[in-house]
């Protein structure tokens, strides 16, 4: 149950983004994400090396001991996993910049479509009737969304792909401390972000209310809720998570209506309906199929 939660809470977080990232429209995406991964990196370093000294240690002499053969597959995992979530974090941007804000809404619906579908081809995971139900429920409110806007489909697929590559690389068996795994993954993205300094317009002032809440974002929206997906891929399958991540969007767009006051359509209330409805249905099937197993386990026992 607490990686179900640590799931929800991660998610629940990222929904909420909006209240941090509206203040700062006056500034550029490319300007926020850069300061925001930077900040991210020195606190996440931070923390890993003041305050989990223990674990950190403990990771690096189990990187030290652990075979070759070992070591080159984790440092593949790790790498890969840091370029696909840069990746996630530089298209996101760039769409958000140069295609449309939609775009960038529909990654997130599309991307646990992606997740469950990796996940059952690359770490064949089963899902039951309830669940593909779920998912194809989800796939149809993803068409109806993108429907008339064919390029932003094609734009939202690579943002979505790319998590969802991360999201499937983070279920493994390595025996390295998720934190620690987690700030790999962060310092090495922004490492590859790093040439984006370029083309930031210096000219533009920064105030403290932009540092604090970059600060905030590099903490609260980034470490954390990265850090709440790796803990719960230890104990649910990479589909339960992916599905789970419809509750960013399902937020984003409740706060969008109700406290932003911004205008729906028909067609945008059906579709997050429906997602909605996938949601539920896909968790009730998962809790029921994880209920039947346990009770034909026991079963089994007995005999």
């Amino acid at each position: 149950m607490k990686h179900y939660l640590s799931a929800v809470l991660g998610f629940t977080i990222w929904g909420t983004f909006a209240l941090v990232l509206k203040p700062l429209n006056t500034y550029t995406a490319l300007d926020v994400l850069i300061h925001r991964v930077i900040f991210a990196s020195i606190s996440i370093v931070v923390v890993c090396f003041v305050f989990r000294r223990k674990q950190t240690f403990v990771s690096i002499h189990y990187l030290k001991a652990t075979s070759r053969k070992e070591r080159v597959k984790l440092m593949v995992n790790i790498l890969f996993s840091a370029l696909m979530l840069g990746l996630n974090w530089f298209s996101f941007i760039y769409v958000m910049n140069a295609v449309s804000v939609n775009a960038t809404s529909l990654a997130y619906l599309i991307c646990p479509i992606l997740t469950t579908a990796l996940a059952s081809v690359f770490l064949h995971e089963k899902l039951n009737i309830g669940q593909w139900f779920a998912v194809l429920l989800s796939l149809i409110s993803c068409i109806i969304l993108a429907y008339g806007h064919f390029m932003d489909l094609i734009y939202s697929m690579v943002i979505a792909l790319s998590y969802a590559i991360y999201l499937v690389l983070q279920k493994n068996t390595f025996q390295l401390d998720k934190f620690f795994t987690l700030t790999i993954h962060i310092v090495v993205s922004t490492i590859f972000l790093l040439p984006t300094l370029t083309l930031i317009d210096t000219t533009v002032p920064k105030t403290m209310t932009f540092y604090s809440l970059v600060t905030i974002i590099a903490v609260g929206y980034t470490i954390i809720p990265l850090f709440l997906n790796i803990f719960a891929l230890k104990g649910l399958d990479s589909s339960i998570v992916g599905t789970l991540l419809y509750l960013n969007p399902i937020i984003s767009f409740l706060l969008a209506v109700f406290y932003y006051k911004e205008p729906i359509n028909t067609v945008q209330i059906a579709a997050f309906g429906m997602i909605f409805m996938a949601v539920v249905i896909f968790n009730i099937a998962y809790l029921h199929g994880r209920e039947r197993n346990i009770i034909l386990k026991h079963a089994d026992n007995k005999l």
